[in-house]
């Protein structure tokens, strides 16, 4: 950023207005080209937090489905909002943020669906003993 003007109006402190500079365009398309390109841990919460299930397998299923409602709610919300906003003409490139977060949204709430199954159904279970450090 560089300074581009100083002003001053006396109902008001003065005011500096700055402009980007080619070093900050090449900065941000760099950062931009980041985001785009790599991959990264970007939600580790959740992750983490199924990395240390000390609760029982029976305990699971149900603090799940709180989430998979959650989850599907929000997923119903997310392509609520990308019909209307293409139904009102707004072109596909301003959309991108919502499509990603509805394909995420889409994809965990069909995997909570099945990990829910799969504990409800005994084909997942583990004991204490599992996690149990091995001296």
């Amino acid at each position: 950023m560089a300074v581009l003007d100083t002003e001053r109006d006396h109902a008001y402190p003065e005011r500096t207005v700055y402009e980007v500079t080619d070093a900050g365009r090449e900065a941000a398309r760099e950062w931009l080209v980041d985001l785009l390109a790599v991959p990264k841990r970007e939600f580790p919460q959740f992750p983490a937090a199924l990395s240390h299930l000390l609760l029982s397998p029976e305990a699971i299923p149900d603090l799940l489905e709180r989430r998979l409602a959650a989850v599907t709610a929000s997923t119903a919300k997310l392509q609520a909002a990308l019909t209307g906003q293409a139904e009102g003409g707004l072109h596909r490139a301003g959309l991108l943020e919502l499509e990603y977060l509805h394909a995420v949204a889409v994809a965990e709430d069909r995997w909570l669906a099945v990990l829910i199954d799969d504990l409800r159904s005994g084909r997942l279970a583990w004991s204490p003993a599992d996690f149990a450090d091995p001296q």
